[in-house]
């Protein structure tokens, strides 16, 4: 196992951490306060630079693969899961408050966050270890596969909750919620109705893939029992220019995403017709 980094690099309290249960795969570890809530900091000096590490050390393995025709050397996948000392929260979502102020917010961070991962090019697996609310379940849409605890020692939902609490969803999640939630009545159960899914109603409902009945520990064992299935379809090296295509549409709608709005720019510019 090699040594853990973290992000940033000799901080007293690193936004996250990266280990390597195995040679192929890698797990990132969320650690910013108790509920990571994702702030630029976050996403800029933590998460972004975090991927660029995991996907460096894996594409130097996937050259000496082919270097010395081992193909499995070429093997991958990335787990990412909330903090690992507790099972409250996944991720709780955006510093909303800041991050209404900044109107380069998701053309400049979140969404190029979304487009990483979504066109990773090894499978990635969020291991969803408490609460998924808002920024935080659509972080977890954009990766391959889902796990996440079933809720039955302690409660978590998944959520979209912007409806009720005013927050206008950028160009980029609805986009994310049709490519990767097909049927129109979830999608409407979860944008307009803001319901808090339950992880055996995600599950029925396909939202998630697995569930576990346990703690962080077994939704991350589950999870690398995922990544340790699915790992060998890196080998290749197209996992990722599939997802390019498949999620071509997506990719488009999330570039055209400039718009700066929320509820009060929007009531303004009504009453200007009236």
């Amino acid at each position: 196992m090699a040594t853990p980094l973290t992000y940033p690099a000799n901080s007293p309290s690193p936004f996250l951490e990266i280990t390597r249960p195995k040679p192929y795969i890698w797990v990132i570890e969320l650690k910013n306060g108790q509920d990571n809530r994702l702030t630029v900091e976050f996403i800029t000096k933590g998460i972004m630079p975090a991927l660029d590490e995991v996907e460096r050390q894996w594409r130097a393995q996937w050259a000496k693969a082919n270097e010395t025709k081992k193909k499995e050397l070429g093997k991958g996948a990335l787990i990412i899961v909330g903090r690992r000392d507790q099972d409250k929260f996944f991720s709780n979502g955006l510093d909303f408050e800041n991050s209404v102020k900044d109107f380069n917010f998701f053309p400049s961070t979140f969404n190029p966050l979304l487009t990483r991962l979504l066109t990773f090019p090894i499978p990635t697996i969020a291991a969803i270890n408490g609460h998924s609310f808002a920024g935080g379940m659509m972080l977890s849409l954009t990766c391959d596969y889902r796990v996440m605890t079933d809720g039955s020692k302690r409660n978590a939902w998944l959520c979209m909750n912007e409806v009720h609490f005013g927050a206008h969803w950028p160009l980029s999640f609805a986009a994310i919620l049709r490519a990767k939630v097909g049927d129109h009545r979830l999608q409407r159960q979860i944008a307009l109705e803001g319901h808090r899914f339950t992880p055996p109603e995600a599950l029925a409902a396909g939202i998630l893939d697995h569930i576990v009945n346990g703690n962080t520990a077994a939704v991350l064992a589950k999870a690398e029992e995922v990544a340790e299935r699915i790992s060998g379809n890196a080998q290749a090296g197209v996992w990722g220019l599939i997802k390019y295509d498949l999620y071509r549409d997506t990719l488009k709608d999330i570039g055209r995403d400039t718009r700066t709005t929320n509820a009060f720019i929007h009531d303004a510019a009504a009453r200007a017709k009236l």
